[in-house]
């Protein structure tokens, strides 16, 4: 069984729901293999407009899968009232009406991290600074170069692996910057490798154009996968020897609720 793994929905009802249909589609299970567990990397709430009709597909979702969820930034700023940019006049109102909702039990408990067979899951990045709230986990950043900064600490690639290896970690899987990147640990060195997108040829579902890019687990990784929201939604979907990086191409059809 595999699972699939998504980020930054940013309260983006549609692209979520896209996701969700999609999975049930036989042809993706052909093509990728069957799913029994979802794990959604925070970022849940903000920017979009349509905050309730996404944790209603959360919670829907749980029911039908096992759903393990980290907390994003974006929802850490929420839930503790930490102002953030991003969020036009009614996704604000809208977002000010869910509060006090038992939607939100949902981010009850949930912790920054998840670790599973080798594998770190994180919104932002995996290292330990304390609790200072642009130090957490959710709102760490990879860079080319560290330090802190007003959008939250930035880390290195090499940073990354060197956490990993102290927690006898192979692989990092995160979200956040809401565009995807791998990094990969070879014998020469810490290389960015290229992505290549291969378009699929079966059709989708609402007449969706996807296509997809397959990296072996054959070495330490570092994983970041692009925003679950907009046009373009972009997942990954996990077995036990590949992470396939996986982006639907659907023009006019998803990203109503996201602005």
């Amino acid at each position: 069984m595999g699972t699939v793994v998504f980020s930054d929905v940013h309260a983006d009802a549609d692209a979520l729901g896209m996701i969700s249909d999609l999975l049930r589609d036989n042809a993706f299970a052909r093509r990728f293999g069957p799913v029994d567990t979802l794990v959604n990397l925070g970022d849940l709430l903000h920017r979009g407009n349509c905050p309730e009709p996404t944790l209603e597909l959360i919670r829907d979702l749980s029911k039908e899968y096992r759903l393990i969820s980290v907390l994003g930034n974006h929802d850490h700023a929420y839930l503790n009232g930490v102002p953030v940019s991003g969020s036009d006049e009614i996704s604000t109102r809208r977002h000010e009406k869910l509060r006090g909702s038992p939607l939100l039990e949902i981010f009850s408990g949930m912790p920054m991290e998840w670790v599973d067979r080798g594998m770190l899951f994180v919104h932002g990045g995996p290292l330990d600074l304390g609790t200072q709230t642009l130090r957490l986990k959710c709102w760490q950043r990879l860079s080319r170069t560290a330090g802190d900064s007003f959008t939250g600490y930035h880390y290195t690639a090499q940073m990354a692996f060197e956490a990993l290896e102290r927690r006898g970690l192979s692989f990092l899987v995160c979200g956040h910057q809401h565009t995807h990147i791998c990094c990969r640990k070879t014998t020469s060195g810490i290389n960015e490798h290229r992505i290549r997108y291969v378009p699929e040829k079966e059709p989708l579902l609402y007449g969706c154009a996807m296509e997809s890019a397959r990296i072996l687990l054959d070495m330490p990784t570092l994983f970041r996968i692009g925003g679950c929201h907009g046009d373009e939604p972009e997942f990954g979907y996990l077995d036990s020897t590949s992470f396939t990086y996986i982006r639907l191409k659907c023009p006019g059809r998803c990203g109503t609720s996201f602005s």
